[in-house]
Parts: structure tokens; C-alpha cells; sequence
């Protein structure tokens, strides 16, 4: 079984297909921005997906989207530091804080979070030492660029095999760092740099990157690539979402990172049912 320790927890991600539910506390990410902006809100939206099934609570103060404006680390933190505190004391989950800034990662882990799911897989220079200092989770995600530039960084000659080499690079250097290799998993970043042939391409190939030994992450939710192949904007994109969450779970993801929990808890739950089957 595929295990991923997270603070005292240890998540037995090999068991079943886990889902991470998306609170985005930002007036500006690309589905659902300014909808939790409000900390009561957002606190309110994380318990309604906790209530709904989710495994995990991923709260964002920073839009990643295509093109997205960096934000400071104190307001970074005054939008996620309240929520995850409200989260903890009324949920007995694992609240991840989704950062690339070791100074919001580690306001984050005395708020109490557990894991950190960085886009940028530990490029900060301090994000390792935070990791391991609170024997904290982490995901390393797949990234070019940053979010202003990643659209014009889409040029590869084998995505799968750069990406997938690209990510086993972080987790050696996060076990370089000091950081228990349990505590690691890895997400080929849809979207995040990538067309959306390629991001087809890197659901598809799901499976390799299960080689790499650490659990797989995978973030489909509503994303452009779905657009592009069903014509639909973003807020009519639950099938293509329930499609692609059925693929990944059903072909070695370990963790899909969606906004719509409740639905996506009964995707991956019929998925794993006919894949346990006998």
C-alpha cells in the first residue's frame, strides 16, 4: 500500500482513491474566485466539502491561474492563516495549504495545516527546511515558469518523460533536503504550462508516474482542457471533470484535487468499487 504521512497523520492514499477538495480564498482564481474570499465563507465551504466526503482540505490564497499577478506573503497569509485555523479547530482532517512561499507555508503549518502543495515543487529556497522542520506533507507539483509566464513555456519534445523526470529531480532533492521520503507525493501539473493536448497526454500516461514511488496527485478540476475539448466555459464543467477524475482514479492517481466534492467522492467511489470488484 501506498502510504503519505502528513504531521501525525499517515494517509493510506494506496487503499482508495482520496479527493482533495479546492478552497480558494482569492478574489481571482479562474473558476471559482472571490466565491469563499470571505473567511467565514471559505471556513463554511472547506466543512461543506468535509461534510460532503473530502479526504483532504487544500485552501489557496494566491490564484495560479494563466497570467495571475504574484501577491505579497502578508496578504497571502491574512486570507489563508484565519481559514485553516477555523478549519482545524472544527475538522479532523488534513488541511493543506496551497503555496509557494516558504514564509506562507510555515504561517500556514503554525495555523496548524499539515501539508504543503507547492506548484513550484520547493523552488522557494526555505520551502524544504519548512517541510521537514514540521514534519509536514508535501506535494511537488510540475511547473514552468510561474504563473505569468507558463503559457509561453509549453515546448517539449516528450512531456511525459521531461515531466516525470523533472518531478523525480524534486523528490530527490527534497530527500537531499532532509524531508522523509513518505512525506512526498507528485503532481505532473495539468495545465500548469502545458496546451491541453498535452495535458490529455500526461492523463493518459497517468500510470508512469506512479513509478516514481510516491503518491500521484492530480489536479483536473474544471480546467481549461476540458474546455477546449467539449466547448464548455468553465462553469459547465462537471462531466468533463467526472471524466477525467474516472481516468486518473481508475488508472493510478492517488489523490484527485477537485472543486466539486460531492460529486467527485461518488466518481472515485464507483471507480474503486468496480476496481476492487472480486
Amino acid at each position: 500500500m501506498t502510504r503519505w504521512r502528513a504531521g501525525s497523520a499517515v494517509l493510506d492514499v494506496g487503499a482508495r482513491t482520496f479527493v482533495m477538495g479546492i478552497v480558494n480564498v482569492t478574489p481571482d482564481s479562474f473558476s471559482d474566485g472571490g466565491l469563499h474570499f470571505d473567511a467565514g465563507a471559505a471556513v463554511a465551504g472547506g466543512l461543506a466539502m468535509a461534510e460532503a466526503g473530502a479526504d483532504i482540505l487544500d485552501v489557496g490564497g494566491e490564484s495560479t491561474r494563466p497570467g495571475a499577478a504574484q501577491v505579497s506573503v502578508m496578504e497571502e497569509c491574512e486570507r489563508v492563516v484565519p481559514v485553516i485555523k477555523g478549519l482545524v479547530a472544527e475538522v479532523d482532517l488534513p488541511v493543506s495549504v496551497d503555496t509557494r512561499k516558504a514564509d506562507v507555508a510555515r504561517a500556514a503549518m503554525d495555523a496548524g495545516a499539515s501539508i504543503v502543495n507547492d506548484v513550484t515543487a520547493g523552488r522557494d529556497p526555505g520551502m524544504f527546511d519548512v517541510v521537514r522542520g514540521a514534519d509536514a506533507g508535501m506535494v511537488l507539483m510540475h511547473m514552468r515558469g510561474d504563473p505569468a509566464t507558463m503559457q509561453q513555456l509549453t515546448g517539449y519534445d516528450d512531456v511525459v518523460r521531461e515531466v516525470r523526470d523533472a518531478l523525480d529531480e524534486r523528490l530527490r532533492a527534497a530527500v537531499a533536503a532532509g524531508i522523509d521520503e513518505q512525506r512526498l507525493a507528485v503532481d505532473p501539473g495539468l495545465g500548469f504550462a502545458k496546451t491541453a493536448e498535452q495535458s490529455l497526454l500526461l492523463m493518459r500516461e497517468i500510470a508512469q508516474f506512479a513509478d516514481l514511488g510516491r503518491p500521484v496527485v492530480v489536479g483536473p478540476s474544471r480546467k481549461s482542457f476540458i474546455g477546449a475539448v467539449l466547448g464548455a466555459e468553465v462553469h459547465d464543467r462537471l462531466e468533463g471533470t467526472a471524466a477525467a477524475v474516472a481516468w486518473l482514479a481508475a488508472n493510478g492517481a492517488n489523490v484527485v484535487r477537485v472543486h466539486d466534492v460531492s460529486q467527485m467522492v461518488r466518481v472515485v467511489r464507483m471507480v474503486d468499487a468496480i476496481r476492487s470488484a472480486g
